[in-house]
């Protein structure tokens, strides 16, 4: 019964989902932000009856609807799985996109195409749930393509912005790159395993490196990852609800719920996880110092995006899928919360961003900023938050895990530094001397975009502990540990507090640092941008010119060409200059070398 209930209720979340997309063209209706608005809230309270009934029963489900029949040994049925992933992400994504939904049509009402902005997110949604519920490669690369077209759509909105257009285009080519990676994937799981069945490959036998490492190149660009990261700090041209959408429950976990999916075929190859390990601390530092120095209140919240998407790959590299799946669903709160904080503080203060620009807010702003503070306090993992039971959790299981300390070292400095740098934008903004030009008061009480703030945040302070008692670790954590391994993560963070602090108390004194490339390094963003973007293509142009210029033109058309067949022709006029003198040893030396060689010639 349960079973059978749990295959009704899915496909009909789905389709509730899809109503505002398919009715009104059939219907002749028109279509508004306010009812897809509540299409989405509707489709939350119905993704909770299957995902209660799955709690209880504890059954996972697979469902075939038809079947493509590519070659006669070749299939490709559209199957779902309903399995804890998919249910406990399901309500989570619906919940938080509610938020974003009903946060935007205050935000974007003087937008002209406020209903194609809202489908378009909606889109968004959809196609990242299709993403968690496949059950095979084919589907998954069909969500996959669709949460990247999206990005590349919402990230560019605003198109007479050139600055919006270039962050668009990044994403997409960046995107492009890990593509390339799941395909050759998939090429080979069609070539080997002769099925697309995630379940099917997924049996744990020893897997090549090389397919797991497109997965992992998959996964590193579309969760920004060190190397293909540019792109995510630059989609924050993009309008706010975007950047909470795309930043908290769809686009960038995408990569991450890959590797969650095909974890088995990972946790049989050790150069596999350690690469993740590795590529994960490094991802989490680098984030962690460029978000530093950011005076983008959307940017510093973007990097730390990246660092927490880094955090999770660590958790990949540790063998511990479930526990990064637990990260991904009590980040999406706190973080779509914090966009719509700063959307809204954006908002007040006329399309100010910086944060050295803002100032006293708590007064002009008491709901909103108490909501930053809750949401960066779950950020940092203060305790009983809910990025504490997820990010306490993973540091535990680093600091007891046979690892190298490399990798431990770093992730153990990237969360000192995420206290640093959110308590720096909580202080900035919310303390301290007013520092924004005279506007006119705000009174945020009447302000429809509250509401979904303050659901985030009861989320935020809530949802830690509710979703850590349906997520059970796979491994039985350690149940003792030295008092210093259990307290890691506390004292990263108190130094971290301590470490901005005395970052902030140096800002107000009048000497300024002499600047060097070394103390640039984060204001920067590690002048990998600078590398990427211009010395890299500047090196190869000059390098084609040259060679174009020197090779080609130079040696075919000049040297070997007119110019060498003339040098030729006057070469050997000189040559025959020389042997036609008029002299008859000349003549007489001529016919004894030519004897000569007749005679060595017969010889032989």
């Amino acid at each position: 019964m349960n079973m059978t209930l749990l295959n009704t209720l899915m496909p009909l979340t789905l389709l509730t989902l899809l109503t505002p997309i398919i009715l009104p063209p059939l219907l002749k209706l028109k279509n508004s932000p306010p009812s897809i608005s509540k299409t989405v809230k509707i489709t939350f309270l119905v993704s909770l009856a299957p995902t209660t009934i799955f709690i209880y029963s504890g059954a996972e489900s697979i469902i075939t609807y038809w079947e493509w029949q590519l070659t006669p040994n070749f299939k490709i049925p559209l199957t779902m799985k309903m399995d804890l992933y998919s249910m406990v992400f399901f309500p989570i994504a619906l919940f938080v996109t509610w938020s974003i939904l009903e946060f935007s049509t205050w935000y974007m009402a003087s937008e002209p195409f406020i209903t194609k902005f809202f489908t378009y997110l909606l889109i968004f949604l959809i196609a990242m749930l299709t993403l968690t519920i496949a059950n095979n490669m084919f589907l998954l690369f069909v969500g996959w393509e669709g949460v990247g077209i999206m990005s590349f759509l919402l990230i560019g909105w605003w198109q007479g912005r050139a600055e919006a257009n270039t962050a668009a285009l990044q994403a997409m080519i960046y995107n492009r790159i890990g593509d390339i990676g799941l395909i050759l994937s998939m090429a080979w799981l069609a070539s080997t395993m002769n099925t697309w069945e995630i379940q099917q490959i997924t049996q744990p036998h020893q897997t090549p490196t090389l397919p797991l490492l497109g997965l992992i190149l998959a996964a590193t660009g579309k969760s920004s990852q060190f190397g293909l990261h540019p792109w995510l700090p630059a989609a924050m041209e993009g309008p706010t609800p975007v950047s909470a959408l795309l930043h908290s429950s769809t686009m960038v976990v995408a990569g991450i719920f890959l590797l969650i999916r095909t974890h088995p075929f990972l946790s049989s190859n050790k150069t596999a996880l350690t690469t993740c390990l590795c590529l994960g601390a490094l991802s989490t530092l680098f984030a962690a110092i460029c978000a530093l120095t950011q005076n983008d209140i959307k940017k510093i919240i973007a990097f730390s995006t990246s660092s927490q998407l880094g955090l999770m790959m660590v958790t990949i590299g540790l063998d511990l899928p479930q526990l990064a799946f637990l990260h991904i669903s009590t980040h999406a709160f706190f973080k779509a919360m914090l966009f719509l904080c700063s959307g809204l503080i954006i908002h007040s203060l006329n399309g100010e961003q910086d944060i050295r620009k803002m100032g006293y807010l708590q007064k002009t702003l008491p709901m909103t900023t108490s909501c930053l503070t809750i949401g960066n306090l779950a950020l940092m993992g203060t305790p009983f938050l809910a990025g504490f039971y997820s990010k306490d959790l993973i540091i535990e299981n680093l600091n007891t895990s046979y690892i190298n300390t490399w990798a431990l070292l770093l992730t153990l400095i990237a969360t000192s530094l995420t206290a640093t740098y959110s308590l720096r934008m909580t202080l900035l903004v919310q303390t301290g001397y007013n520092r924004s030009p005279a506007i006119t008061p705000i009174n945020e009480n009447t302000t429809p975009a509250i509401a979904p703030i303050i659901r985030l945040a009861l989320g935020s302070i809530m949802a830690g502990l509710l979703i850590s008692t349906l997520i059970l670790p796979t491994k039985t954590p350690p149940m003792t540990m030295p008092l210093t391994t259990k307290i890691a993560a506390i004292i990263a963070t108190t130094l971290g507090f301590i470490l901005a602090l005395e970052i902030l108390n140096t800002t107000y004194t009048l000497t300024h640092p002499k600047q060097n490339q070394i103390t640039n390094f984060s204001s920067s963003l590690g002048y990998f941008n600078l590398l990427t973007h211009r010395t890299s293509p500047m090196i190869l142009l000059n390098t084609g010119q040259k060679i174009a210029s020197s090779l080609i033109d130079l040696t075919w058309y000049k040297k070997i060409g007119p110019e060498g067949l003339a040098n030729l022709n006057l070469t050997m006029s000189k040559f025959s200059t020389t042997l036609h003198t008029g002299l008859i040893k000349s003549y007489l030396g001529s016919i004894a070398l030519t004897i000569l060689a007749t005679l060595l010639l017969m010889q032989k």
